[in-house]
């Protein structure tokens, strides 16, 4: 027989059966002591700290305070009071004097809020860009807010006087004199162009902040498309500038339904209290008459319109840009 070919290998050893590794322990890192976290969030406490004690010292204990005062028949100068409830909020809603002061300060808030908004975009759109004379006039815009409300309502009081600027050159024209501060209308039109005057700076500044965080792009992207000035600045920059015309319709509006230094100065809100803004009656219920617990009571008043007033303003806003971005 002839020998096979086939050549025998000899067996090697058997394979490994498959090890199963044991899981890895995961290693969670341990909290922090307490002590560490505080010790790292020290700086952000000395940052926060102060603005956060102002709040409290300034906002959070005085509404506290006028809160439990407007309860009481307190008038400043006596050791004791009597409680009495809600009578003071009940007079209030009662009170002539109230509804008259909540009219002129309405007109003035309303009026002054979309003059200052509407005076304040166009110029800021004018004034955009570079340029010495627009700086000049950036300047010239700015400048009422830096003096002080009672020095305004001074210089304004003797410019509309009835021997003021105004009328002298009225009478040098030939034309009879205009009682500016004497006649109920035309004293509730002063004081709102007076208030528009010297608020409505604040409001240029702040849209030219927001013009300039604008993109040139966009803006050559329409010329390029073939919009005009209108098409631009209606579907280009008002939409960019929502969150400034938020911020400035805010501040405004809370700053007219408080504003009372400038009447005082100017009209001493007559003629007959038809120049009497809401705070302005507060001023004189608490300092003039005595009345501290049914004045604390008209602020509380005041404090709960204009918070509603500005979350509902902000509030409105988030839902516009929601509806816009779905």
């Amino acid at each position: 027989m002839r020998p096979s070919n086939v050549t025998l290998t000899a067996p090697g050893p058997p394979d490994n059966p498959p090890v199963h590794e044991r899981p890895r322990r995961t290693h969670h890192t341990p909290p922090r002591p307490l002590r560490v976290r505080a010790a790292r969030s020290l700086p952000s406490i000395f940052m926060v700290g102060p603005a956060l004690a102002a709040v409290v010292a300034f906002i959070l204990i005085p509404v506290v305070v006028a809160g439990r005062l407007s309860l009481t028949d307190w008038d400043g100068f006596s050791d004791s009071y009597k409680s009495l409830g809600l009578d003071n909020y009940v007079q209030l809603f009662h009170d002539p004097g109230v509804a008259n002061a909540a009219y002129v300060t309405l007109v003035i808030a309303v009026v002054g809020t979309l003059a200052c908004n509407v005076l304040g975009l166009g110029l800021a759109v004018m004034l955009n860009g570079e340029g010495r004379a627009k700086a000049v006039l950036r300047g010239l815009f700015f400048y009422p807010h830096v003096l002080g409300a009672v020095i305004i309502g001074f210089l304004w009081s003797a410019i509309l006087s009835s021997e003021g600027a105004v009328n002298t050159l009225l009478t040098a024209a030939h034309h009879s004199k205009i009682p500016f501060l004497s006649d109920p209308q035309w004293a509730l039109a002063a004081v709102v162009f007076v208030v528009v005057w010297s608020t409505f700076g604040v409001n240029v500044v702040l849209y030219l902040a927001g013009l300039q965080t604008i993109p040139e792009s966009l803006l050559e992207a329409a010329r390029i498309d073939g919009a005009s000035r209108w098409q631009t600045f209606r579907q280009v920059v008002l939409p960019m500038l929502a969150p400034t015309v938020t911020i400035n319709v805010v501040l405004v509006l809370v700053q007219l339904l408080r504003v009372y230094d400038l009447v005082l100065a100017m009209t001493d809100g007559g003629p007959a209290g038809h120049t009497q803004t809401y705070a302005y009656l507060v001023l004189s219920e608490s300092f003039l008459n005595g009345k501290i617990g049914y004045a604390s009571a008209q602020s509380i008043v005041l404090m709960i319109v204009i918070t509603v007033l500005a979350v509902v303003i902000v509030a409105l806003r988030q839902r516009s840009e929601k509806a816009v971005e779905q």
